[in-house]
């Protein structure tokens, strides 16, 4: 479980393939306080430390990981989000992100201010009934508050300048990919309406 405060950038320095697996080296300040067999937040998916050496972490990256998330068009040089697991006496700064991800969208359209910047991404579809307008949302890992939805299966973040500064959303661009993870509370409360609906038609 993550809170969605990055904590640093980390650059991609190798990338191997094996059969159905990607193994992705990220080289990163924050190595020597992680363990093999920690879960790592990266650009919002929860992913295992298989292995480390010196100021590398390596991760095992599935087909069902590649299939689902921008992870699998990373390219050497790449940076991305990083986030170390919470504790039981952690602060929760953000929101409760557990890095399942829940579709891929896309920013569609960017502003940029003096101190400042509001995006635009278009949603996947599965995922548009679970948003609200100043509700929680982590893209790239990353805990914002949605500013506005939009008709067309948009919403408008507006980005700080610490935000702008620390994660991959200071420098991503109009077509950019961005991991989507939806509140967890938004799900159950939807999963929850759904059940409910489909036992009054049974009734009926």
């Amino acid at each position: 479980m993550f809170s969605g405060i990055v904590e640093t950038l980390a650059e991609v320095v190798s990338l191997e393939r094996r059969k159905d697996i990607l193994t992705l080296g990220l080289r990163s300040e924050i190595n020597k306080k992680v363990k093999v067999g920690e879960s790592l937040s990266v650009n919002g998916v929860c992913l295992t430390v298989a292995r480390k050496e010196k100021e590398v972490l390596y991760f095992e990256l599935v087909k069902e990981t590649l299939q689902r998330t921008n992870l699998g068009d990373l390219k050497k040089g790449d940076k991305v989000n990083l986030e170390r697991s919470l504790r039981l006496n952690s602060l929760l700064g953000g929101h409760i992100v557990l890095g399942h991800v829940d579709g891929v969208g896309v920013i569609k359209r960017r502003e940029d201010f003096e101190d400042s910047s509001n995006i635009w991404v278009t949603l996947p579809e599965e995922v548009k009934s679970m948003i609200i307008p100043k509700g929680s949302i982590a893209l790239d890992g990353v805990s914002l508050t949605i500013a506005r939805t939009e008709q067309d299966n948009s919403i408008m973040i507006a980005l700080i300048p610490h935000t702008l500064k620390v994660t991959t959303l200071g420098f991503k661009g109009v077509g950019s990919k961005v991991n989507v993870e939806v509140d967890v509370i938004g799900k159950w409360v939807k999963k929850f309406l759904d059940e409910l609906e489909v036992k009054k038609l049974l009734k009926n």
